[in-house]
């Protein structure tokens, strides 16, 4: 009897490459860190993940990060479709400047933020006038989120955009539907995976966001302490351990967020279907 070819040639070797390099890359230096964390114990590891500085800062980072994901959300499927449905005068520059914030380094984007949004600024000194502090307080942590994260959301759903059937849309219609119940009942079916995959990835990156973030943000400890820079400053203290159990912390909350879009991608596409 004739053995049956494989489909990939060589899928086995594939398969152990991709295994050892995901083990090297990802698996070892989370392993790594759950170690770090628990090194001095349980009651060590719940002392510093429970540390009333650090559920401050766990507040400030995923509160304004979740807050930016979901304005990203809106704004980014609005500029998305913008992008691919509309013929105007500076279209091609608006849709580059949609990846300055991938461009710029992020130190690069956090100073010139601050500098925007400072009480001196442009936009900083127009919000002080009807007595918003932009700067050095938890909204300019929210604008730095909201900046580095929208490219995200846009570039993720532009491509699901451009593939929707517009025979269907027309179709729809022909037959009396408005404009609106097009895109409700059409378009918005079609795009809404990738608009939760491309809100998840903003949030990640959020969650995880320093350098554009410790400019603007004043770095007031229970005000204005991002995690990220709860834990460099640990890691300054020689404090491994507990920069380590902060990190767990982000880490299990940001992989429990991801599961739950990702199960959320998966019941719409379901029902879809």
């Amino acid at each position: 009897m004739r053995k049956k070819q494989k489909v990939l040639p060589g899928f086995g070797l594939s398969l152990g490459i991709t295994i050892f390099y995901l083990g090297i890359i990802v698996l070892l230096p989370l392993a790594a860190l759950g170690m770090k964390a628990f090194s001095g114990g349980a009651s060590a590891f719940l002392d510093a993940a429970f540390d009333p500085r650090s559920i401050a800062s766990y507040k400030i980072s995923f509160g304004a990060s979740l807050a930016a994901a979901l304005v990203n959300a809106l704004f980014g499927l609005l500029l998305a479709y913008v992008l691919v449905r509309y013929e105007f005068p500076g279209r091609a520059i608006l849709d580059a400047l949609v990846d300055m914030p991938f461009a710029l380094p992020t130190a690069v984007s956090g100073i010139a933020l601050t500098a925007v949004y400072a009480p001196t600024g442009v936009f900083g000194s127009a919000f002080a006038r009807i007595g918003i502090k932009t700067a050095y307080s938890p909204v300019g942590i929210f604008i730095a989120l909201v900046f580095i994260g929208l490219p995200f959301v846009v570039r993720t759903i532009q491509p699901v955009l451009e593939e929707v059937d517009h025979e269907m849309e027309e179709a729809a219609a022909s037959l009396g539907a408005s404009r609106f119940q097009v895109f409700v009942k059409i378009i918005f079916p079609e795009i809404l995976p990738a608009l939760l995959i491309g809100t998840s990835l903003a949030f990640a990156r959020a969650v995880g966001e320093y350098g554009s973030v410790v400019f603007i943000a004043g770095n007031m400890p229970f005000q204005t302490e991002i995690t990220p820079l709860l834990i460099i400053t640990k890691l300054e203290q020689y404090d491994y351990a507990g920069a380590a159990t902060l990190g767990a912390v982000m880490l299990t909350a940001s992989l429990l967020i991801l599961l739950i879009v990702s199960a959320l991608e998966r019941l719409t596409g379901r029902h879809e279907a």
